[in-house]
């Protein structure tokens, strides 16, 4: 055996899905061997591994032993002359096993290799090569030096910034989410250090390399994509511990007692002053908006005070008193922003009518209470009344602008309405097409670039790969979905390279599967099409369910005398109602009902239903009850009645 492949999975079964399919797509020319230990993951990975790779040998943990152990329990019973141990989160290129093992066979010195990894957007991920964290080199770099002088051989250290990421080099620790070992070399040095429940392992294992005698190369000439999922988290309290916890145990192990201790006190330091920077972060996050409202909203408000005080109030011979200006003004304001964040107007991502929603009851309540105040508290509703005025468009035009700016995913985290170009030949580009136009109705524009050639006469097809550049700048298009059926690893990672300062989305679609992948962290769901859990498996769900079959039903009964006209089969329309008043039908449910066991009654109305004006082929209408099942939401429900609503005397 060549080569053995062991990834770790935790519950990130898309990804899992989707490294898979690349790694089989590169073992085409290598007799290798795939190992998948899952640490208790309680999404379906076990499922879709059963399912999807029967090849694949499966460790399946109890509990989470943690990323070390969980690799030696694989290592232990592989029988390749090399190992591989690859992060579920990642993505290879079709060549990648040809090239490194060809490198490794011919230099017999290197006991580990790593490649070049760009995240999701395509951008070099500079952790590819690092050095070891002596002292100095933590301390460069948890101070920010390293950033400062990326260039310099002194501050440089942790991540090699000084070496051209293009060329191979000696390194001194690779990275473990891509890291190909000689197994005689583990043999010799041992195997991960299971002190480490998650990261720092791979520090630990390459600087053992390096004790060995043996090298550690970074091998850029192949690729892979590393969707980075722990970049998320780095501002968390619980990675700060974590991470500068394994350091610690780095240190202890292989530097002297006086260097550990300073080691260990710049970690401590680290932490701290970590820590200390993730709540401010937090903190500001969640007042910097509410605090430009009071300031935008109080200039606005004395202004109006003023201008009132001057030319209205002095022509009858009174004046707001001063305490108006710094006690009863920042009370109004402070009753508008309370009422807005009770109506949930600061929830991310921001909705404008919660916003106002609480502008207006913010109104109200000031209105009730200056009802309720003695003669001499009451000064002028006029101004009250304008200050609602400006506060209702001030915090409008805030958010406007804010949604303008780059950062606009921070303040709204609204997404502009998308145009999605599909990549891949016509008949994969166009199932995947039906999935995001299905799954996602802010797609204003959808279209195909085909690989196929002499293809293009088709509505949605607009062009071919080959134009792709002007395709975008053409349609305007702000995201590409790339079908990995069609569209190699290596294709896919030059055109991400290629497009990385373009502002565009990229998402790949796994061949296959009913799911896109794209985002540059594993962690932000929204960047994900996904089948979700299976809802309707619940109670708590299927009351839902049952609670809106009710008021429904008890709704089109009060207004019988309206609605039935509407409806074409008028008898059968009142049968159904009662029939969803007894449970014995539900007015919208699968079409393929029987697949789901019990837990569906027969519907009036199918989910396709709230699509009238489409046609759906049979795999596009099986997809559909299964988004329907696993992610149930009224809304679709009422979106099936509402656009389907001369239908709901259907036998």
């Amino acid at each position: 055996m060549k080569l053995s492949i062991v990834i770790v999975n935790y519950n990130v079964s898309y990804f899992l899905e989707q490294a898979l399919h690349s790694v089989f797509k590169a073992l085409k020319n290598v007799e290798g061997e795939v190992f998948v230990v899952d640490n208790n993951s309680v999404d379906n990975s076990l499922e879709m591994l059963a399912e999807k790779f029967p090849q694949v040998k499966v460790i399946a943990n109890k509990e989470n032993v943690g990323f070390s152990r969980a690799n030696n329990q694989a290592i232990r019973i592989s029988t390749g002359e090399y190992v591989l141990l690859l992060n579920p989160d990642t993505l290879v290129e079709e060549d990648t096993f040809d090239k490194c093992l060809r490198f490794m066979d011919e230099h017999p010195d290197a006991g580990g290799l790593g490649v070049k990894m760009v995240n999701g957007k395509g951008e070099f991920l500079p952790e590819s090569k690092r050095g070891i964290p002596y002292p100095s080199v933590a301390f460069f770099k948890l101070f920010g030096l390293s950033k400062l002088f990326p260039h310099s051989r002194k501050f440089g250290n942790y991540h090699l910034t000084y070496l051209d990421e293009n060329e191979i080099h000696e390194v001194e620790v690779l990275s473990g989410a891509f890291m190909m070992l000689r197994k005689s070399v583990l043999d010799k040095i041992g195997l991960l250090d299971e002190d480490y429940f998650m990261y720092g392992e791979d520090i630990d294992l390459s600087y053992r390399v390096l004790k060995g005698g043996y090298k550690n190369y970074y091998f850029p000439e192949t690729r892979i994509i590393h969707y980075k999922g722990e970049s998320t988290k780095k501002g968390s309290l619980n990675y700060v511990h974590v991470f500068y916890k394994a350091m610690q145990i780095f240190a202890q192990k292989h530097f002297s007692q006086k260097n550990a201790r300073l080691f260990n006190f710049f970690i401590n330091l680290a932490i701290w002053f970590r820590a200390s920077l993730a709540v401010l972060k937090r903190l500001f996050d969640r007042i910097w908006l509410p605090l430009l409202d009071f300031v935008i909203v109080y200039a606005g408000m004395f202004c109006i005070a003023r201008y009132w005080d001057f030319n209205i109030l002095s022509a009858r011979d009174s004046a707001f008193p001063p305490y108006y200006y710094y006690f009863i003004i920042p009370c109004y304001i402070l009753i508008w922003l309370l009422a807005v964040l009770l109506c949930k107007g600061y929830r991310r991502p921001v909705q404008m009518p919660n916003v106002n929603k609480g502008i207006l009851a913010g109104t109200v309540a000031i209105l009730l209470v200056y009802a309720l105040l003695p003669e001499t508290l009451r000064f002028s509703r006029a101004v009250t009344l304008f200050g609602a005025m400006w506060t209702a468009i001030s915090l409008n035009l805030i958010r406007y602008i804010l949604r303008k700016l780059p950062s606009k995913g921070m303040v709204t985290g609204a997404q502009e309405t998308r145009r999605v170009l599909v990549v891949g030949d016509d008949e994969e580009a166009s199932r995947v097409l039906g999935l995001v136009r299905m799954m996602d109705d802010k797609c204003s524009f959808a279209g195909i670039a085909t690989t196929q050639e002499g293809s293009g006469d088709g509505t949605p097809i607009v062009g071919s790969i080959e134009h792709l550049s002007e395709l975008l700048s053409l349609y305007r298009v702000n995201e590409v979905i790339f079908c990995a059926k069609n569209v190699s690893s290596e294709q896919i990672i030059d055109w991400m390279s290629h497009l990385q300062d373009s502002q565009i989305e990229f998402r790949i679609a796994p061949e296959d599967s009913h799911f896109v992948i794209g985002s540059n962290s594993i962690f932000s769901p929204d960047s994900l099409y996904t089948i979700p859990v299976r809802s309707l498996a619940q109670k708590s769900v299927r009351r839902r369910k049952r609670l809106f079959n009710l008021s429904m039903s008890l709704l089109l009964l009060v207004f019988l005398w309206l609605d039935i006209w509407f409806v074409r089969k008028k008898g059968q329309f009142v049968r159904n109602i009662f029939a969803v008043l007894t449970n014995s039908k539900s007015w919208v449910s699968c079409r393929q009902r029987e697949k789901y066991g019990d837990f569906l009654s027969p519907g009036v109305l199918f989910p396709t239903d709230a699509f009238p004006s489409q046609t759906f082929s049979d795999d596009m209408v099986r997809l559909a009850d299964d988004l329907y099942f696993r992610d149930y939401q009224p809304k679709v429900d009422m979106a099936a009645m509402w656009n389907s609503f001369g239908q709901l005397g259907r036998a």
